[in-house]
């Protein structure tokens, strides 16, 4: 069974090398390793619509950690260009705080002659194939995630290489295969939960438009809503207490670094 969860990942990442992991955060790890094996230098992460790791991990393994400015979460591409040298990879999800599709192809092309790409797909695995975007792509199987197992994740590598010189790392990880055959199910399914959440989400931002709905139009599994004041707030709380939506106040570095309500569509 851990063979066919190995033949899902390999479709959904685009990507023919796949190692499973215990947890999202432990293939996250994994994946910088092998970059600063591979590409010694610092890591480059956006500024907001990341994950918590991402600013703390690199530190441990040595590394600098610089932020790239983001438009509430969507990277900058210019202000990434002007980071590059001396840059070991870029870490970033998709879509941005789970709630705003990145342009994954353009950052890939600002990004490649100079370094590596690593590339979180938890809130979008199995939308698309991304692997022609991004050298490394990472994913958890945790609560509330897409696929949402309570266990588990992966990291998958564009070129054998990236697992080959770095091997020692994978010494450390492990995946319980008793696990495997639910995750199957969860992997298969993965594209029509996608697909509900995508419309609830649209549903949301129409009931919402006359808020101030952090980029309406780019799709995502939350959706995030600014607010100016407390009285803002208390109307977008309300809403999510009378349609028993769970949410999450911000700033928040997962979502944006402002006054906003993320509405966790992805915990349906």
């Amino acid at each position: 069974m851990k063979e066919k969860v190995i033949e899902l990942l390999k479709k959904y990442s685009g990507h023919d090398n796949i190692e499973l992991t215990s947890r999202g955060n432990t293939a996250i790890f994994a994946a910088l390793y092998c970059c600063r094996k591979l590409n010694p230098g610092k890591v480059l992460i956006p500024e907001q619509g990341g994950w918590l790791t991402y600013p703390k991990y690199p530190k441990m393994l040595g590394m600098d950690v610089v932020e790239v400015k983001t438009d509430r979460g969507v990277v900058d591409l210019e202000d990434l260009k002007s980071k590059l040298d001396g840059a070991s990879c870029f870490l970033y999800c998709n879509p941005a705080g789970y709630f705003a599709e990145q342009p994954v192809k353009e950052i890939y092309e600002v990004c490649k002659e100079k370094c590596l790409v690593i590339l979180d797909i938890s809130g979008c695995i199995g939308d698309s194939d991304f692997g022609k975007y991004c050298d490394l792509s990472v994913g958890s199987f945790g609560k509330w995630k897409p696929v949402n197992l309570e266990y588990g994740g992966f990291l998958s590598a564009k070129d054998k290489k990236i697992f080959e010189d770095p091997k020692e790392i994978f010494n450390t990880t492990s995946f319980d295969e008793g696990y495997a055959e639910v995750l199957v199910g969860k992997l298969n399914g993965v594209g029509e939960r996608l697909k509900i959440f995508y419309e609830k989400c649209k549903e949301i931002k129409e009931d919402l438009k006359d808020f101030d709905v952090i980029h309406p139009d780019k799709k995502g599994v939350v959706v995030v809503v600014g607010f100016k004041d407390d009285a803002e707030k208390e109307k977008i709380i309300k809403y999510c207490d009378e349609n028993s939506y769970e949410y999450t106040l911000c700033p928040r570095y997962i979502r944006v670094n402002e006054n906003a309500v993320s509405i966790e569509v992805k915990r349906l």
